[in-house]
C-alpha cells in the first residue's frame, strides 16, 4: 500500500506544479523572503566583515607601497653604484696607463742593470781566461823547457859517452865537483 499512497502523492504534486504562474520564476513569497534574507546577510557582511576587508586592503596597500619604496631606493642605489663604476672605469684606464708606464720604467732599469752585470761578468771572464791562458802558457813553456833540457841532457850524455873516453870523463867530473865545492864554500 505504500506504493499506492506514494503514487497518489506524486500525482497531487504534479497538479500543484501545473498551477504555478511561471515555470522559470519561483513563487512570490519565496522572492520576498529570499530577497529580505539576502539583504540581511549582505548587511551583516558589510557591517561585520567590511572593516576587516578595509583593514586588509589598507595593509596590502601599505605593503605594496613599502615594496615600491624599497625598489625605488634600490634603483637609486644601483644607479649611484653604476655611476661609481663608470667613474672608476675611467680611473682604471688612467691607472692602467700609469702602471704600464711604471712597468716600462722598471723593465728598462732591469735591462740596464742586467747589461752592466753582464758586461762585468764578461770582463771578469775575459780576465780569468787571460790569466788561465798565461798560466797555461807558462806551464807549457816550463814543461817544454824541462822536456828540451831532458832531451838535451840525454843527447849530451849520449854524445859525451860516445866521444869522451874514460879519463876525460873522470877529469870533467872532478872539475865539476871542485867548482861546486868552491861555489858552496864561498857561499857557506
Amino acid at each position: 500500500m505504500n506504493v499506492l499512497s506514494l503514487i497518489a502523492a506524486v500525482a497531487e504534486d504534479e497538479e500543484h506544479i501545473d498551477q504555478s504562474h511561471h515555470w522559470l520564476l519561483p513563487e512570490t513569497y519565496e522572492i520576498v523572503f529570499g530577497g529580505l534574507a539576502s539583504l540581511l546577510i549582505f548587511g551583516l557582511l558589510v557591517w561585520k566583515a567590511g572593516p576587516l576587508v578595509k583593514k586588509g586592503l589598507a595593509a596590502r596597500t601599505e605593503r605594496v607601497q613599502s615594496q615600491l619604496d624599497v625598489a625605488t631606493k634600490e634603483k637609486a642605489d644601483a644607479t649611484a653604484e653604476a655611476d661609481e663604476i663608470r667613474r672608476a672605469k675611467g680611473d682604471i684606464g688612467a691607472e692602467r696607463t700609469r702602471l704600464l708606464a711604471e712597468a716600462d720604467g722598471q723593465a728598462e732599469a732591469l735591462l740596464a742593470d742586467g747589461r752592466q752585470r753582464m758586461e762585468r761578468e764578461i770582463a771578469d771572464l775575459l780576465a780569468k781566461a787571460e790569466s788561465d791562458i798565461a798560466a797555461a802558457e807558462s806551464r807549457g813553456n816550463d814543461e817544454l823547457r824541462a822536456e828540451i833540457a831532458g832531451l838535451a841532457a840525454a843527447a849530451a850524455e849520449r854524445v859525451v859517452t860516445d866521444h869522451i873516453d874514460r879519463d876525460t870523463h873522470q877529469e870533467l867530473i872532478e872539475s865539476f865537483i871542485s867548482r861546486v865545492g868552491a861555489s858552496s864554500g864561498g857561499a857557506g
